[in-house]
């Protein structure tokens, strides 16, 4: 389950005699294949565990559906892990893992120090925030006028915040794994999650007459004790690699260090999951709020939020199965190289090459079978109505544009903390949360929540121009800063060719996936439209790793060998 070096670079613990002998092209093969292999471990895993997500949703969009109780439980869903992905796997995360790899070379003593002083604060902070939550939504829900609708989703609420501080320490102790070089565990523990959910789910799929307020209520309280089952499992599997210590002191300086980024990183990394949150915000308005703002007809309705929540965890497939472990795997090496410039740019290069491969064939692909993949997901047995596909369609088209560019932005990002620069990433982000919020409000009048979707894709390629721009620019100032010495030799670090062999290899695609849909009549019955997904599919993914071989990517060599042989 882990990969098979204990670095996630590809660089054993062990010192190697001939280290300073190989060329540099073999320093550039190694890093590219180890990092290809940590992606394919958490990735693999994360696939199963997405597909696992995928059986998730059938179950529970088959008993709320595209209705108000399913925007409230999607409502509920949302808040929790939007703590868990800035301060667990995003800010926190990206802050702390640079300063444990650092002490895991430097200082063990340390490492254990800080390991043990930031699981106690985040306990502590994130309990009170729960705390505090919980005290809110309660005095909402004795001061306001009763609200059918308002009521449910803040009572969701309230069961699930508990969620949040289990999960976050969850994805600290997952960062920690990932720098002992155990992808396996992070990337497998939301699988536990997905089998209490179902689990849960179940019984209201067999017995319909408990009815979905219920199984609101019971799949969030699953939810819930799924949180405490992965902390316990993320323990045992620390056990001997960390020493959990009450002397905090060699840990101080690294700890300031880790609490000065921590906020920059929290705007920069999270700028996906904020737009995420106003979107959800902006399609509950007529839950929360009422039907219409500033004496005009709102543009969503009740069903808005469980339309668009629930698509969002189709683009959220492709991205969390390869783009974020792409980025996960990317990081530990990247911070342990921040110091050398070139092989800094290779493992950064690296990365971006591998997300683009992946991200942009999941970019075309999802938006060509977009009507098909609706209808098989949300369709038939009590899901969406038909008005629903339809809406889910439109709002997946726009979320699928910007996959590649929510890859890339996950590597850029990181590429920027291994440096140690936390505000740069900070200042685009905020700019972007500007321009998404600016587009949500301007898009949701003529697109309905498909204008929400497009908003936040053109926001990500906004994000990802600018972030590489400066991150290029800031690579070259630090490496002219640092010169002492005149280099006899300049070797490409852009790779234009992988680019343009990645491209050719997705258009290639389309015009096969394109070609089926031509072929194969669109519509009919559920079973008809799983024929034609299936279908189309297959043939997409089998074109573009053909045209993939022939062009000779190397970015294909790199997930498919296990390590570089001498």
């Amino acid at each position: 389950m882990d990969a098979p070096n204990d670095r996630p670079d590809g660089v054993t613990n062990e010192p190697r005699d001939d280290a300073r002998e190989r060329p540099d092209a073999m320093h550039e093969q190694d890093d590219a294949r180890g990092l290809g292999s940590a992606v394919r471990t958490f990735g693999g895993l994360t696939l199963v565990s997405r597909i696992a997500g995928l059986a998730r949703d059938l179950a529970t969009v088959r008993i709320f559906g595209d209705t108000a109780i399913g925007s409230a439980f999607a409502a509920a869903w949302a808040i929790p892990n939007l703590f868990r992905r800035l301060f667990g796997e995003g800010a926190l995360a990206a802050a702390f893992v640079p300063e444990y790899a650092r002490l895991d070379h430097d200082d063990t003593q340390a490492r254990d120090a800080l390991a043990s002083v930031t699981v106690l604060l985040l306990t502590l902070v994130t309990s009170l925030i729960t705390l505090a939550g919980e005290a809110i939504v309660l005095v909402l829900l004795l001061t306001l006028p009763p609200d059918p609708e308002r009521d449910l989703s803040l009572r969701l609420v309230m069961v699930m915040l508990p969620f949040m501080p289990v999960i976050c320490v969850c994805a600290i102790l997952g960062g920690m794994l990932q720098v002992h070089g155990r992808f396996g565990p992070s990337a497998a523990a939301p699988i536990l999650l997905n089998v209490f959910v179902i689990a849960s789910a179940a019984p209201f799929m067999v017995w319909r007459d408990l009815g979905a307020i219920t199984a609101a209520y019971v799949v969030g309280v699953a939810s819930v004790l799924s949180g405490v089952a992965q902390l316990a499992w993320f323990a045992w599997a620390l056990k001997g690699r960390v020493q959990w210590t009450r002397v905090v002191g060699p840990a101080r300086d690294a700890g300031r260090r880790m609490l000065k980024r921590l906020g920059p990183v929290a705007i920069g990394l999270g700028t996906l999951q904020v737009n995420a949150t106003i979107d959800t915000l902006i399609a509950m308005w007529p839950n929360w709020v009422g039907p219409t703002m500033l004496g005009r007809t709102y543009p969503l309705d009740a069903a808005s939020n469980s339309i668009l929540s629930y698509t969002q965890r189709l683009y959220q497939f492709p991205l969390g199965v390869f783009g974020i472990a792409v980025a996960t795997a990317a990081f530990p090496a990247l911070s342990r190289h921040a110091r050398n410039a070139d092989r800094f740019r290779e493992v950064l290069v690296n990365g971006l090459r591998l997300s683009l491969f992946i991200g942009l064939p999941a970019s075309v692909g999802l938006w060509l079978v977009r009507e098909d993949l609706c209808a098989v997901m949300f369709s038939g047995g009590g899901g969406f109505s038909e008005e629903g596909v339809e809406r889910a369609a439109r709002v997946l088209s726009g979320y699928a544009m910007g996959v590649w560019a929510y890859s890339l932005n996950h590597v850029l990002t990181r590429g920027f903390y291994a440096r140690g620069d936390t505000t740069t990433p900070m200042r685009v982000s905020l700019v972007m949360v500007a321009v998404n919020l600016t587009l949500n409000l301007t898009l949701i009048w003529p697109m309905g929540e498909a204008g929400l979707a497009w908003s936040t894709s053109i926001s990500a390629m906004g994000q990802t121009v600018a972030l590489g721009l400066l991150l290029r620019r800031a690579t070259r100032t630090g490496d002219a800063a640092s010169s002492t010495t005149p280099t006899t030799e300049t070797r490409p670090h852009a790779h234009p060719g992988g680019v343009w062999r990645t491209l050719a290899a997705t258009l290639f695609m389309a015009a096969c996936v394109w070609g089926v849909l031509l072929v194969l009549t669109p519509g009919g019955g559920w079973w008809a439209r799983t024929g034609v997904l299936a279908a189309s599919c297959v043939t997409g993914g089998l074109a573009y790793l053909g045209a993939a071989r022939a062009l000779r990517t190397p970015e294909l060599g790199w997930l498919l060998h296990r390590r570089l042989r001498a």
